[in-house]
């Protein structure tokens, strides 16, 4: 696919988005290589379960990278 093709196939489902979510992140990454960037706000939720896993991490409740692999498998089966 040629960069032209590239860009337009962007355009294309960029004007197509209806999720405003969708529509900031890809406003944040257009816009990374500048320095008018607003950080990424966290939810009230989000930032709890950051919490929540940072406490697991201090008391040793860790998986290693296989583990943490086959739970996804897992998940993404169901």
């Amino acid at each position: 696919m040629t960069n032209l093709q590239i860009k337009n196939s962007v355009l294309n489902k960029i004007q197509a988005l209806n999720n405003p979510y969708l529509l900031e992140e890809v406003y944040r990454l257009l816009e990374m290589e500048t320095e008018d960037i607003e950080p990424l706000k966290l939810s009230p939720a989000q930032k709890e379960a950051i919490k929540e896993g940072q406490q697991d991490i201090a008391k040793g409740n860790k998986l290693s990278d296989k583990q943490a692999d086959d739970e996804i498998d897992q998940w993404l089966k169901k």
